[in-house]
């Protein structure tokens, strides 16, 4: 018996070591690797084997997104390489988050490229199909008509990439429309152990999520006539550039998108050739020199590639943003002019309006009883999974409260219970943000005032009954768009003098592309398939600017990412569709820039902005060295052997950028130079116009710029004065700058913050 002890516990040993094992990302100075190794990848080789025997250990080499490699270490391991000079630091693997039709027309950019002014359709049309966009997600469905290809010329020649083959993938699914489909998984596979393959996910670029279909025919998917979810949204569903190439890279996986497969990732997609990287995905916020995205996005940015990232689904929380590097585009989320009424009728004869998109069979016409826990049990009230007694709800609509768990959950827990019916009722977090969804029982989903009433009818009525209907699709919606409550928000915390998020987008029950691998609302106990679906996030957001992004490379191919950038914030709206200010749907007030930043994108007036902020990679990394970084932390950003920070601001906020952050602290005067280069006609002249509140002072010299060619550059100096006696601490105003002439109006909005810094 002893011996058989004895035997278990020797064969346990090589399971704890691996147990005690886990990935890590090593940050090298590329510059220090000795003439005696030929690539850094034998370099980096060398240092494992220094380490450990394991010959396997090494997952991945970074050689442009990133310099370093992952690998899986143990701690001591990891610990040995921190104390190596050639190490810049030694990081555990990351996991970063998923930030999970009508916007074209919404966007004003209908089905034909002709309607912008200026441009020969045909041209346009052509040159937007030398554009390729990278889409970091769960993979692809390419089965699905959004990537059809006909009418496509050839795959452009200087497309590096390739179609991979894997489980349930052949390189033939792909086409001239998706030329290039890879998935990374290494760092995924350790951290679960080895999980795929026994699940049903594919060690290919097949997706079985949906989240990267969904985003990728935003970005990109050719015209689909009579798309619609179970008959909802209805129409012709495409994308924003509909003849830009797709390329898909898989580092997202069921339990997350880890650092180390997104880093492969985008070393891939750079190396590749991509011309837009759209990133739906990312984590909370960190120095530059630790956050992969921004690293790996750096470098891109320094090739010519515009990089798009959603803001993140935290809202509306205050500084709760992700991907904040000023060199992505963070974007935020908006709502359509459409809508998915849904009603709700109580006994008492009251009738209430929310959404849903629920398609199946109807309750009927006659009202049942409505339950909701009267002494506040927060589990059951929520609909938490088994917190439901089926006595108590069988055959009766549930009132359940929004929060914590899926909302598409809260409705099949109810069902699993015996009830026919749910009103999600919002809570303080969402306000009055409605987001329609599939659910698989009769659901309306009602704001938090309706939610309000509607919980006090049942606690003060002695019979309370509901019956609820669905109203279809309903178009024109005002007002629109209203910044969702779930889209991120500044300030900024990594480097509050940069204004974040940049602009916001549709993000609000957009109808895209669907894997037919899973149901719409992505439970597994849900069976029905769908070509697409409707969803909600700044997931959905991002890839609208990715695709708005491309068709602007493909009219501007001389425009660097940031002239890009600068040509989609300066036209952005910050009036909804009633000619008021933007609202916020967590407060029902009017947004701000914290929330919306320079505004809603506006395609047709970007195409032509008249003039541009325009950043240079050196002025990226003089904008590094004031933030008192290390130099070894600012190389390990711009991948520069020689930076020495020579140059550099005397504040953050100098940096070329097309919007202002202004943080008022010991000196009541803030003062920030910008350059504007002339993107439109010679001789052009522009007028300053200042918004400030009453207690801030704002002197712009010179008050009037004249471009007398084009590709010029004028610069101005702003002088921002918080005037005596009004220093709100810890208060934030707002105001804008704007350039105007006949044509153009060149916006900046201004946050301004009183602290102690």
């Amino acid at each position: 018996m002893g011996s058989l002890i004895w035997f278990w516990f020797v064969a346990l040993l090589p399971c704890l070591a691996i147990a005690a094992k886990q990935t890590y990302i090593v940050h090298m100075k590329p510059n220090q690797k000795p003439l005696s190794y030929a690539t850094h990848h034998d370099w980096y080789s060398a240092h494992l084997q220094s380490l450990t025997s394991t010959s396997d250990s090494l997952l991945y080499t970074y050689n442009t997104a990133y310099h370093g490699f992952a690998a899986t270490l143990d701690p001591d391991q990891a610990e040995s390489l921190r104390n190596s000079d050639s190490v810049i630091g030694v990081y555990e693997d990351p996991v970063y988050t998923l930030h999970t039709t009508r916007t074209p027309e919404f966007l004003g950019i209908g089905t034909e490229l002709g309607l912008w002014a200026g441009h020969n359709p045909q041209a346009l049309n052509q040159a937007s199909q030398d554009v390729i966009i990278g889409v970091l997600d769960t993979g692809i469905w390419p089965e699905s008509k959004s990537f059809d290809d006909s009418g496509m010329a050839g795959v452009p020649a200087r497309w590096r990439g390739e179609c991979e083959s894997g489980t349930d993938f052949s390189p033939s699914l792909c086409n001239k429309k998706l030329i290039g489909a890879r998935s990374f998984s290494k760092g995924y596979q350790m951290a679960t152990g080895n999980y795929i393959g026994k699940s049903n996910e594919s060690v290919s670029a097949r997706d079985h999520d949906g989240h990267g279909t969904h985003t990728s025919s935003t970005a990109a998917g050719a015209h689909v006539a009579n798309a619609s979810l179970l008959g909802y949204a209805s129409g012709v569903a495409r994308g924003m550039a509909t003849n830009a190439r797709v390329a898909a890279y898989k580092v997202c996986w069921k339990t997350g998108c880890f650092g180390s497969d997104i880093l492969a990732g985008m070393e891939r997609a750079i190396t590749d050739g991509v011309d837009v990287l759209s990133m739906s995905l990312g984590g909370g916020s960190a120095p530059y020199y630790r956050d992969t995205i921004a690293i790996g996005a750096f470098t891109a940015m320094e090739m010519g590639i515009f990089v798009s990232c959603s803001a993140g689904n935290s809202g509306p929380n205050k500084a709760s943003l992700a991907n904040v590097a000023p060199w992505i585009m963070t974007v935020g989320a908006g709502t359509l002019d459409r809508d998915f009424p849904a009603y709700a009728v109580l006994g008492n004869g009251h009738r209430f309006t929310g959404v849903s998109l629920y398609s199946g069979k109807g309750m009927g016409d006659k009202p049942v009883e409505l339950v909701y826990n009267k002494d506040g049990n927060s589990s059951s009230n929520l609909c938490l999974p088994g917190s439901l007694e089926p006595e108590m709800v069988r055959g009766k609509v549930v009132l359940c409260d929004r929060g914590i768990s899926p909302r598409v959950e809260k409705g099949a827990v109810v069902r699993d219970a015996g009830g026919v019916g749910m009103i999600l009722a919002n809570t303080a977090a969402s306000g009055e943000e409605l987001v329609a969804d599939s659910h698989l029982i009769p659901a309306v989903a009602v704001g938090r005032k309706l939610g309000d009433v509607i919980r006090e009818y049942v606690r003060s009525d002695g019979s309370p009954r509901a019956v609820l209907s669905f109203g279809g699709t309903v178009l024109d919606v005002r007002p629109s768009p209203v910044v969702a409550a779930f889209s991120s928000r500044g300030p900024n915390m990594v480097t509050p003098q940069i204004l974040k998020p940049d602009v916001i987008g549709p993000g609000v029950n957009i109808l895209a592309a669907w894997s037919e691998a899973i149901g719409p609302t992505g439970m597994e106990k849900d069976m029905r398939k769908t070509a697409f679906n409707i969803m909600s996030g700044t997931s959905m957001s991002c890839p609208h600017i990715s695709g708005l992004a491309a068709l602007l490379k493909a009219a501007h191919p001389d425009w660097s990412p940031s002239a890009i950038k600068s040509a989609l914030m300066t036209t952005a709206y910050t009036r909804d569709n009633t000619n008021s200010p933007l609202r916020d749907a967590a407060a029902g007030e009017f947004s701000t820039p914290l929330a919306h930043g320079s505004g809603h994108v506006d395609p047709h007036k970007a195409l032509s902005p008249g003039l541009v902020y325009d950043i240079s990679t050196e002025d990226y990394i003089a904008f590094l060295c004031s933030l008192r970084y290390t130099i070894d932390h600012v190389q390990a950003i711009a991948k520069r052997p020689n930076i020495t920070c020579s140059r550099k601001f005397s504040d953050p906020g100098q940096l070329n950028y097309p919007s202002f952050s202004v943080l008022f602290g010991r000196s009541r005067v803030v003062r920030y130079t910008r350059v504007l280069t002339n993107v439109g006609a010679a001789g052009s002249v522009y007028n300053v116009v200042v918004d400030a509140p009453p207690m801030v002072g704002v002197v712009v010299k010179p008050t009037r710029l004249v471009f007398r060619n084009v590709g010029e550059k004028q610069r101005y100096t702003v002088t921002f004065v918080s005037r005596k006696g009004a220093s709100p601490m810890g208060r934030s105003a707002f105001g804008s700058i704007a350039w105007n002439n006949a044509e153009h109006q060149v916006k900046s909005p201004i946050a301004y913050a009183w602290t102690q810094l």
